[in-house]
């Protein structure tokens, strides 16, 4: 039996929309993207890549934070 991760699933879907011209895009169309892509950020948070994600993110905002 094939299964399949929504989440790669979503990642593929976002990539795809993402690739298309700019022009070529309504309104209801770049709200539909950004709400894949926040699906896709819900499902990969509790994941190790997404915990890695945020420990990346949090450094990097902390050396930016205290060299300013």
């Amino acid at each position: 039996m094939l299964t399949i991760n929504v989440a790669v699933l979503l990642a593929v879907i976002v990539v795809l929309r993402l690739r298309r011209r700019t022009q070529a895009r309504s309104r209801l169309d770049e709200k539909f993207t950004v709400v894949i892509v926040l699906a896709l950020g819900v499902l990969i948070a509790p994941t190790d890549l997404g915990q890695g994600i945020l420990r990346v993110l949090t450094q990097l905002v902390q050396g930016i934070s205290q060299s300013g």
